[in-house]
């Protein structure tokens, strides 16, 4: 039975230009954005959880997240979550809401922010390269097994790598317009 599997190989191309896209919608740009509070956690009913099962989060304004508390004595722990999470954001509470707004970004935090977009296209990278070569492995490894022919084993690299790069390709254009947004505000 053959080792090498294509669908399997863009699956897993496909999951590591995924998740740079969620790690890049993480990433603050000085515009609201419901995924800013994605990483933060809330100490409740004596467990942890994230912020999403505790509350329901907004963006009503370009430069404003509301997170609308379902319970009113979760408020605390949610407050602190927040801050917790060192997102550099103050929290204003009014109800069982709290309002964040979101401030002007630092022209030396927006070429933090755009150098971290940059590592995080670079993990997505060696992501990528990595599947690329585990493809690679398997073609030579089905041609061993004489389950695939040379010729077979080259068309199927040249795939491989068209996969690659058409995936590396997506991984650099995601980081640079996510680099633009961040600077050029």
């Amino acid at each position: 039975m053959a080792k090498y599997d294509k669908a399997d190989i863009e699956r897993r191309m496909g999951g590591a230009v995924e998740a740079l896209k969620g790690d890049l919608a993480g990433l603050r740009t000085g515009r609201a954005n419901t995924a800013l509070l994605d990483p933060v956690t809330v100490e409740v009913y004596g467990s942890i959880m994230p912020l999403s099962q505790v509350a329901t989060v907004s963006a009503p304004e370009p430069r404003l997240l509301s997170v609308q508390v379902w319970d009113r004595s979760n408020m605390t722990p949610v407050e602190k979550g927040i801050a917790r999470a060192g997102l550099g954001l103050n929290p204003i509470t009014d109800g069982q809401t709290i309002r964040l707004p979101i401030p002007d970004l630092t022209e030396e935090r927006r070429k933090e922010l755009a150098k971290l977009a940059g590592q995080y296209a670079e993990k997505a990278k060696v992501a990528i390269r990595n599947v690329r070569r585990d493809g690679m492995e398997m073609l030579k490894e089905d041609e061993k097994k004489k389950e695939i022919s040379e010729d077979e084993r080259k068309r199927s690299e040249d795939e491989v790598q068209k996969l690659t790069d058409q995936y590396i390709k997506q991984t650099d254009e995601a980081a640079a317009a996510k680099e633009k947004e961040i600077l050029s505000q």
